[in-house]
């Protein structure tokens, strides 16, 4: 068992290239492959974590579920993929992101499989329980990956870029389940596809991903881009135990509770128009399923520029600050939906609007929170501390699912909507502290002691 779990190990240092031609040439090819690679793998686990919420309308035909039962199967997803993104975080800094995150998407595609063999709610629960469980595995290493192959003054775009993944699984994979559904004949079909085609990127990653640049013989990312902005000195490049990790840069971190809480905040608002958008659309202002879904895409195309925007803006306007960007895009969430919220009756083109600018301001803390917290703990507690920010923002995720369809059903979607804008607005406050934040200057404990 102990040989297995070697080879989760972080990858060992190769002595350092000398040569500056020959490290230009290695950087730049290994930047892009570690790059596409990471970006195509987690669009993936898209496909095996919304697979559920396409084939939804099958399983009540084939099985005779109600909604109320599909809600709970929905909400064990979300609760344990929380849990896990904070215990991958801390594995995921001490482990090698080329095995951590392929096993953990081809496990996905497996707990796919067996959650469309099965028929009973307890065995959907813990096949999906489990599915929930290694999702966590998708997020840390990609930002342990990026937190070492891109330094602080370039990371906002290259990690916005890579966000694109978000949007590109969430569109592709209905399309893929419905042309599985619609070919073989069964909601388990849209389970099977996805799973499969996850599988084999799995292995796919397994080929092309790679540890840090110094495991292939490379100075670090700061030494080669002459990037010290994040405060990271050469002397530092050095592993951290998991004791220095946890608590001298992420639990005694004011700045990563601060990103944390505002997280809880920006995903009850992200997981709650995913969810409800469409159904909101169809019994408040009378669209069709097909308009309401045209709608819904919308939200997700606004959301793809608004990441892109948010990573680019804060790396060429604000200097590689996260802040001033996470705040005036949250107050955009709070505005945007306000402005939804007040288009009276039946308005498609300004419906359009609201739902496109949703998306963007959405997904721009959505993204940017996840590059603070890396930036804002240390580079060797990056997957740690965006875990930690996850785990908090998924519970807020599971808070969007059987609460708000009850306040719904008593007070109605206006309410919701004012729910939401509240929730922007609180968001907004927890991240206007962090405005002129660059760096984590908090006197450590382990440095002290040296």
């Amino acid at each position: 068992m102990k040989r297995v779990l070697n080879i989760f190990k972080p990858a060992p240092y190769l002595p350092e290239i000398t040569d500056p031609k020959e490290i230009s040439s290695e950087y730049t090819y290994w930047r892009i492959r570690i790059f596409y690679s990471m970006l195509i793998g987690y669009a993936f686990f898209y496909f095996t974590r919304k697979s559920f919420n396409s084939v939804m309308p099958g399983m009540i035909t084939e099985l005779g579920f109600q909604k109320g039962d599909l809600g709970i199967i929905g909400t064990v997803l979300y609760l344990t993929y929380g849990i896990s993104k904070f215990g991958s975080g801390i594995l995921s800094d001490r482990s090698n992101p080329r095995y951590f995150m392929s096993i953990g998407l081809i496990l996905t595609g497996v707990f796919n499989i067996f959650f469309g063999m099965s028929t009973s709610i307890l065995m959907l629960c813990v096949f999906w329980a489990l599915n929930g469980a290694f999702q966590g595995w998708g997020w840390p290493p990609s930002a342990r990956l990026l937190t070492h192959w891109y330094s602080q003054n370039e990371r906002g775009r290259w990690w916005s870029t890579w966000n694109m993944s978000h949007n590109i699984g969430g569109m592709l994979v209905p399309i893929v389940v419905a042309y599985a559904v619609t070919y073989f004949g069964s909601w388990r079909y849209g389970m099977y596809v996805p799973a499969v085609m996850s599988i084999g990127v799995g292995f796919f990653l397994l080929n092309r991903l790679r540890d840090t640049p110094q495991s292939l013989g490379l100075p670090a990312i700061e030494v080669y881009r002459h990037d010290f902005s994040g405060g990271i000195l050469k002397e530092e490049e050095k592993e951290l135990s998991t004791k220095e990790i946890l608590f001298n840069y992420v639990l005694n971190n004011k700045f990563i509770w601060l990103l944390a809480l505002a997280y809880i905040f920006v995903y009850i608002v992200r997981t709650a128009v995913d969810l409800w958008a469409l159904l909101l659309l169809k019994e408040t202002k009378g669209y069709s399923v097909l308009t309401g879904n045209f709608f819904v895409s919308l939200y997700e195309f606004g959301g793809l520029v608004g990441a892109l925007v948010a990573g680019w803006a804060s790396d060429l306007v604000f200097r590689a600050r996260r802040g001033p960007v996470n705040v005036l895009f949250a107050a955009g969430m709070a505005g945007s939906i306000t402005l939804f919220w007040l288009t009276p009756g039946h308005w498609p083109m300004l419906d359009a609007i609201c739902m496109f600018l949703i998306g963007f301001f959405v997904f721009g803390p959505q993204m940017l929170i996840g590059v603070a917290a890396a930036e804002l703990s240390h580079k060797k507690a990056s997957a740690t501390a965006t875990g930690f920010a996850g785990f908090f923002a998924y519970w807020g995720a599971s808070l969007s699912i059987y609460p708000i369809s009850r306040i719904a059903d008593m007070w109605g979607w206006d309410k919701v909507l004012l729910l939401l804008i509240v929730c922007s607005v609180v968001a907004t406050l927890f991240l206007l502290p962090l405005w002129n934040v660059q760096k984590n200057e908090i006197p450590q404990p382990a440095r002290a002691a040296a």
